[in-house]
């Protein structure tokens, strides 16, 4: 099989400070997500926002972004990685600068779509760009910990930051600050991450099929954002949710009988892949909702402000950070991606079980720390060996493909379980508040409902990885130490096993 020259690892320094490069882009991805969320009572009063338009400042970003990351994955793959990257943070950038300068509400919503675009095209090759940088098991692990380390504490930061910028300055700092960030990442990419060619667009590219799977996506999310306001019966939800799988479908059947599709089918037989995936939206379903719904608790219940708020994540961010130095990689390789996994995932299900417990003046230590410290090490346990799982059978051609796959389950699994699981705190309010219930008693209401339905989702992702990751009777293969190309290490599970138990 021939290599790209994406799929020949560069120096070791030059590895290492590339993974930096696109980890500073990953994390101005996260940051912006809630930094925007911290900024919308000022935006709503400056902009004159309906409640129900001001979602749309957060839900156009989602659609674009949730939407193209299977396309622009596939074109990192045919067209180069380090090309899509750049062009992303390009896009990026200047839709920051223009959401900053947003002079009306039509305007801000509209550069926020482009910023999904420009925040799709960097994402959806970041770890194909980790995966086919770091070959060996044992570097790649300590990659991905860092890449994990940066998603999850771009959401602390971004509560802090929000904070900070919108009380000391305006609202429009919460994009500008992209800018000198988007900049030095574009000057460092174009040096530091290895150049690669693609496989070509020679035979040309599916088009039909690009836009098949974009319109599909698209159509899913926006029925799941939707579903907040509208309701998960309404005609709308229902119409666009139809639309999505008809879509779908017709994108599968075209993909099955043409020769050089978009999406080549013979990805889906990855089990590893596959299989991840589901289990990742398991998690995501369960666990990204409550970084919102613990803020709204904090900020509508206990009074937090802005600044306390980040602050009472710290736990969970720096619990991540600390894994994040080669302790996650160490367990996977002592204990085998799977166990650490479970281990991770039953650490999530407490947390969420500890957050259920609040109540109006539940101090910070010991629940709320307890609480934000056991998702923290439930995070950083999960995350990198679903990665690690996901990406090990991806050849390296179909790398940006296999990355796009991953995200867009966590983004997909994010945008539902956020719409679930808020509806069912929102509706478990005001039926408390019908019967006369006092505001505070009815809102942390909610808020326990929510908390307990995440946690069950969780322990269902946990039953779904024991059926679907677990070693196989056959000696089911998982390619754990090269992720693709030629020269790929392959063990089956149980030598894995038999070669982790002698070390």
């Amino acid at each position: 099989m021939n290599l790209t020259p994406a799929s020949s690892p560069a120096s070791s320094q030059q590895r290492w400070t590339a993974l930096l490069v696109v980890c500073l882009a990953q994390l101005m991805i996260v940051l912006d997500v809630t930094i925007v969320n911290v900024a919308l009572p000022s935006i709503q009063r400056d902009l004159h926002f309906t409640q129900g338009n001001l979602t749309w400042v957060v839900n156009a970003f989602l659609v674009t972004f949730g939407s193209l990351l299977l396309l622009a994955g596939r074109l990192g793959d045919l067209a180069g990685r380090k090309r899509v990257f750049l062009i992303g943070l390009v896009i990026f950038t200047s839709a920051s600068v223009l959401c900053g300068l947003a002079p009306s509400q039509g305007f801000l919503i509209g550069a926020r779509f482009l910023q999904g675009v420009g925040a799709a095209a960097q994402a959806s090759v970041i770890l194909a760009i980790i995966v086919t940088q770091f070959p060996d098991s044992v570097e790649r692990a300590r990659a991905m910990s860092l890449y994990v380390f940066v998603s999850v504490a771009g959401g602390s930061l971004g509560l802090l930051a929000g904070g900070v910028l919108t009380q000391t300055l305006s609202w429009h700092w919460v994009f500008f600050v992209n800018v000198p960030i988007g900049i030095a990442a574009l000057a460092l990419g174009q040096l530091l991450i290895p150049n690669d060619s693609g496989l070509g667009l020679r035979h040309g590219v599916d088009w039909l099929g690009s836009l098949l799977v974009t319109a599909s996506l698209m159509s899913a999310i926006y029925a799941i954002v939707e579903a907040t306001s509208h309701g998960w019966i309404s005609g709308d939800v229902l119409g666009f949710g139809g639309l999505a799988a008809v879509l779908m479908t017709a994108f599968i059947a075209l993909e099955a009988r043409i020769a050089n599709p978009i999406m080549p089918l013979r990805i889906l037989r990855l089990r590893g892949l596959v299989n991840a995936s589901l289990v990742r939206g398991f998690l995501v379903t369960g666990m990204y909702s409550t970084f919102f719904l613990a803020t709204l608790y904090l900020e509508h219940v206990r009074h937090y402000s802005a600044l306390q708020t980040g602050a009472a994540f710290l736990p969970w961010t720096l619990t991540v950070a600390v894994l994040s130095q080669g302790v996650t990689a160490w367990m996977v390789a002592r204990y085998g991606p799977i166990r650490v996994l479970m281990g991770g995932m039953a650490s999530a299900v407490l947390g969420l079980v500890v957050f259920s417990t609040v109540g109006p003046d539940t101090a910070f230590f010991p629940t709320i720390f307890l609480g934000s410290f056991a998702i923290g090490l439930g995070i950083g346990s999960a995350f990198m060996p679903l990665l690690t799982i996901a990406m090990a059978d991806v050849p390296a051609q179909d790398a940006g493909l296999g990355s796009g796959i991953t995200n867009v389950s966590q983004q997909i699994g994010g945008a539902f379980g956020l719409a679930v699981l808020s509806t069912l705190a929102a509706n478990q309010t005001k039926s408390l508040l019908s019967t006369h219930h006092g505001v505070t008693t009815a809102l942390i209401s909610g808020y326990h409902l929510a908390f307990l339905v995440g946690a069950a989702t969780i322990a269902g992702g946990i039953a779904l990885a024991v059926v679907l990751l677990a070693p196989r009777a056959d000696g089911g293969r998982l390619q754990l130490a090269h992720g693709g190309g030629a020269e790929q290490n392959t063990l089956t599970l149980d030598d894995y096993d038999m070669e982790r138990e002698a070390a």
